[in-house]
């Protein structure tokens, strides 16, 4: 029974979009603290995460959602401001760290309310 609640595609995916978020807030975190070495690159999560990750909550298999990992990897898509290389802007960094802070909240959310059923299934209690 618990397992089964556990196992939903919903609460998978809305797992696997937690560890998305934390992993983005890693590297949001170190493309901040490398803002002034010279060549260094920025890093994100990989874009086709987002891709795989909605193939598999289309496809409805928990399994298939709970095998997909978001890694980092260089933003080829970020280009040099200044001769120095560096390929980070503050304020992209600060607006990206805005976004993925209230994503994570939506997501927290999200697992907060699973839990609260199972915990209302508990006491039995009507949702």
């Amino acid at each position: 029974m618990i397992d089964a609640l556990f196992s939903q595609p919903d609460y998978v995916a809305a797992k696997k979009m937690l560890d998305a978020t934390v992993l983005r807030h890693e590297a949001i975190a170190s493309n901040l603290a490398n803002l002034e070495t010279p060549n260094y690159q920025r890093i994100d999560v990989a874009p086709s995460f987002s891709n795989e990750l909605h193939e598999a909550i289309a496809s409805g298999d928990p399994g298939k959602i709970g095998t997909l990992q978001p890694r980092l990897e260089v933003d080829a898509s970020a280009v040099a401001a200044n001769r120095d290389g560096n390929t980070v802007q503050l304020e992209t960094e600060l607006m990206n760290l805005q976004q993925n802070f209230l994503q994570h909240g939506m997501e927290t959310h999200l697992i907060t309310y699973n839990l609260l059923r199972l915990r209302s299934a508990i006491l039995g209690q009507p949702q």
